[in-house]
């Protein structure tokens, strides 16, 4: 038995790129970068960034590429793949890399105060087979 879930919040590191698959199906890489502060044994504040590569399918893909840009906050949800290739030298190569599938904004877009009437974004969106593979 076995169980792959990741949820993590935190700030796109770059802006989203979107691109088509040849099935005409969206796909959207982004970064996230998540923070964890802490005070050690000495009482040195001390400040740890991890950074992750995600990648999106179909609508969500579309939705994630117009609404968010680099610095935003969000809460993805998905799974840990890891993709291996060999490089043109013949080196053997790997990466871990979430594969999104939902996703919620979190508070207001980058610049912008929270106040009532603003438009609305769009509802999280789940991926139910919109993954290719």
């Amino acid at each position: 038995m076995s169980f792959n879930r990741l949820i993590i919040m935190g700030n796109l590191t770059r802006d989203p790129q979107l691109s088509y698959l040849p099935s005409q199906t969206a796909v959207v890489e982004f970064g996230v970068a998540t923070n964890r502060k802490w005070t050690g044994k000495d009482g040195v504040s001390k400040d740890e960034v991890c950074f992750i590569d995600c990648r999106g399918f179909g609508k969500q893909a579309e939705t994630i590429n117009k609404y968010c840009h680099k610095g935003r906050p969000l809460l993805v949800e998905g799974r840990l793949t890891l993709e291996t290739w060999v490089g043109k030298d013949g080196t053997k190569h790997s990466k871990h890399r979430m594969t999104v599938e939902s996703f919620a904004f979190v508070g207001p877009p980058p610049g912008e105060a929270e106040t009532p009437g603003r438009a609305e974004e769009p509802e999280p969106q789940t991926n139910e087979g919109d993954i290719p593979f």
